[in-house]
This record gives C-alpha cells, structure tokens and sequence, in this order.
C-alpha cells in the first residue's frame, strides 16, 4: 500500500505564503500523476493544481499566478507554494497521487490515493 502524508499547514495572515508538502511511502515503484485539491466547509473537493511524471501541469484559475506546484520525484514528495493567500484559500488541502506500487513482476496500480488532508486558514 501507499500512503501520503501532507504537512505545511498553518494559520497565516492574508497576502502570506505557505508551502504545503506531500510525501508518499510505501512500495512505490512509480509516481505518476500528483496533485493538490482542496475542500472549505460545505463545499465540494475541488482541483488545485496536478503535476504529470513528466512535469505538465494544470491549475484551477484561482491558483493561476499565485500557486505552483513542483515534484522531487527522488524524495517522492510534491509541493504546493502558495503566495498572495486569501481568505477564501481557507480550506482542507489533501494530496492525491496515481501510483504503480508493490514488486516488479507483480506491479499494482492504484489511481486514487489521498492523504489526511493539511488544514489552511487564512485570516483576513
């Protein structure tokens, strides 16, 4: 099995930064897609921004410019850098990850593992 585990979150005034971080462990034998999603009270989980294996991105248009999403594929760990927060930024944000894990002669691929979810709250 694979787990993520997200850190980074924290209270923060508006117009501060955070960068949230996702490490994934377990018998990983590769990454493929990894992204950041979000989910404010009574609201629905919503994209952030997604990170293929071989780096094309995609951003929801809130996140256009003030978020980037990177990967260090040797640590297996993406981030999310946040900059200009807003109140409205304030939500749960969860890890999601695409991943091929297990041996190499019996590989198994899971295209939905989240992890617990950091907690973001910008204060206005």
């Amino acid at each position: 099995q694979v787990q993520l585990v997200e850190s980074g979150g924290r209270l923060v005034q508006a117009g501060g930064s955070l960068k949230l971080s996702c490490v994934a462990s377990g018998n990983i034998l590769n990454l493929n897609d990894m992204g950041w999603y979000r989910q404010a009270p009574g609201e629905q989980r919503e994209m952030v921004a997604r990170m293929s294996s071989s780096g094309s991105t995609n951003y929801a248009d809130f996140a256009v410019p003030r978020f980037t999403i990177s990967r260090e594929d040797a640590k297996n760990t993406v981030y999310l850098e946040m900059n200009s927060l807003k109140p409205e930024d304030t939500a749960v944000y969860y890890c999601h990850a695409d991943v091929f894990y297990g041996t190499s002669w019996r590989p198994q691929h899971d295209r939905d593992v989240w992890g617990q979810g950091t907690q973001v709250t910008v204060s206005s």
